[in-house]
């Protein structure tokens, strides 16, 4: 049963803006923290960003910290991850996951027991 599906990724040039969404099929979207992770060609899943339940609470990794945007609408069970500086070096598959344990907002993947398909992001120069 599909719980997460990203969408938003394709090909972007460099500079332009680009959002990507979750939406979810999670009964209780709203008691979940999302991450948003990435994984580059041969490369382990690494975390992007993360926000909590009711949104105020937001996390980067340092690479993406000042140039990417979390957030989320509870209403409508969609979280985004949003930039309007993609690099090249963002080129990767971008995928959302959820984590159902209250209190917690983590960085490894091993924590999050929900995940999308993945959309590929594609930053040419």
């Amino acid at each position: 049963q599909v719980r997460l599906v990203e969408s938003g990724g394709g090909l972007v040039q460099a500079g332009a803006s680009l959002r990507l969404s979750c939406t979810s099929s999670l009964r209780s979207f709203s008691s979940y923290t999302v991450g948003w992770f990435r994984q580059f060609p041969g490369k382990e899943r690494e975390f992007v960003a993360a926000i909590n339940r009711n949104g105020i609470g937001t996390w980067y990794d340092d690479a993406v910290k000042g140039r990417f945007t979390i957030s989320r609408d509870n209403t409508e069970k969609t979280a985004y991850l949003q930039t309007n500086t993609p690099q090249p070096g963002d080129t990767a598959v971008y995928f959302c996951a959820a984590d159902s344990t209250q209190d917690r907002v983590g960085r490894a993947p091993g924590v999050y027991g929900y995940w999308g398909q993945g959309t590929q992001v594609t930053v040419s120069a």
